[in-house]
């Protein structure tokens, strides 16, 4: 049988128009993770938006009922975990040193590393009936290279509550621990969305750049200061026995129907 040659179909989308770039997972076969290809997209449109002097605002959303499930565990044992990790940790820094705002629309299940993403936003609305988890701790894993964003956004009760338990909790809740901004209902997440983009474009390129600057300023810092253990701790954690037997535990749990 012959190899196959096709260019694998794009996983992300990328569009614009009205000074803001719209970037969209589309990668429902895999429930949007966070795969080598989609990561290495994801960068590209994000760098695009950036370079493009039209942009003004970076809208981050996904196809499908899943936003996204984090890790693609698939490919946690064929890549450098390390490779992977510090990828992510590049992801968030990106996302919070952008000269532009970035939005992120959040509905249906967000877990793991998907809540980084939202964590390094710096506006995110999510629908009332989202869904929230930190898994990693059921794993035998911990919310390591996430944690750089999302502990830096969530109240510290509210932390250790999330990512010790690993419970899922809704979008009411994620906006109660700060973790979004704002949570409203799912027929209303849309115009909500519009809304706060519009009302994002209308700043200034200067303005915008040095106020998000000074924003994150804190969080850029934090990043910067324990990525590279972060990284190195989640491949550690992933390459013990503990999690590679909880991980194709889970891997081969019997599908719901």
């Amino acid at each position: 049988m012959a190899a196959m040659s096709e260019t694998p179909a794009e996983l992300v989308h990328y569009g614009t128009a009205d000074a803001v770039a719209t970037i969209t997972f589309d990668s429902q076969h895999n429930r949007n993770a966070l795969s080598r290809q989609l990561v290495t997209e994801l960068i590209a449109h994000l760098e695009a938006a950036e370079a493009d002097d039209a942009v003004r605002v970076v809208l981050v959303r996904a196809e499908g009922k899943v936003f996204c499930s984090g890790a693609d565990l698939s490919e946690a044992s064929t890549e450098g975990m390390e490779v992977g990790a510090r990828r992510i940790v590049d992801l968030q820094r990106l996302v919070a040193t952008m000269a532009k705002p970035v939005v992120v629309r959040v509905h249906g299940a967000v877990r793991a590393g998907g809540i980084g993403i939202v964590a390094a936003s710096d506006v995110a609305i999510a629908a009332e009936d989202a869904t929230f988890a930190l898994t990693e701790v059921k794993l035998g894993l911990a919310a390591a290279i996430i944690s750089l964003t999302v502990h830096h956004r969530m109240n510290p009760r509210a932390a250790a509550l999330t990512t010790l338990g690993g419970e899922v909790f809704g979008g009411r809740d994620a906006a109660a621990y700060g973790l979004v901004t704002a949570a409203v209902p799912a027929d209303e997440l849309d115009a909500r969305v519009e809304e706060v983009c519009a009302s994002l474009a209308t700043g200034a390129p200067q303005g915008l750049r040095e106020s998000k600057r000074i924003l994150n300023r804190d969080l850029v810092a934090r990043i910067d200061a324990h990525g590279e253990e972060m990284a190195a701790l989640s491949a550690r954690l992933f390459a013990s026995d503990e999690a590679r037997e909880a991980m194709t535990a889970f891997l081969n749990r019997p599908k719901k129907k």
